[in-house]
């Protein structure tokens, strides 16, 4: 049984228009998740950069807390992402 290798991206363009490669992606020890880097992993996902289980694997994020910030993105756009926004953009 042979397994088939994906053949990965060098890099997407990112939330501001930018290339974005593996090495500009926030560090895997990230605490503190501001906009920038919370759509920055999105674009990675979204781009094949990062599998989502490769992007949650690495930032030790659960899959519900990514699709919720993919979801903020498409609904809110990066504004979404605001933490202090939250309850404001989930019931609208």
């Amino acid at each position: 049984m042979t397994v088939q290798m994906r053949s990965r991206v060098k890099y997407v363009i990112g939330p501001d228009g930018s290339p974005l490669t593996i090495a500009d992606l926030p560090p895997s020890n990230t605490r503190r998740w501001v906009i920038r880097r919370k759509a920055e992993v999105v674009a990675a996902v979204r781009g094949g950069l990062l599998s989502l289980e490769e992007a949650c694997a690495r930032y030790t994020l659960s899959v519900d807390e990514f699709l919720n910030w993919q979801a903020a993105i498409d609904k809110h756009g990066l504004a979404g992402l605001r933490t202090t926004w939250i309850q404001h953009y989930r019931d609208g």
